[in-house]
């Protein structure tokens, strides 16, 4: 169940790399949002894209 449409919006999201910030990429994501994942370590953030 989706409880809201997120298409056509932008989504930053710091902290993206782990934990609360991950989660909540996935969740905004799957809810049609473009999101741009934002974290200080490049060797951790490497991979993400889906």
């Amino acid at each position: 169940m989706q409880l809201f449409d997120l298409k056509g919006k932008t989504a930053i999201i710091t902290g993206a790399s782990s934990g609360l910030g991950e989660q909540f990429a996935h969740c905004l994501s799957g809810a049609g949002a473009r999101v741009l994942l934002a974290a200080q370590l490049r060797e951790v953030s490497r991979g993400r894209r889906r």
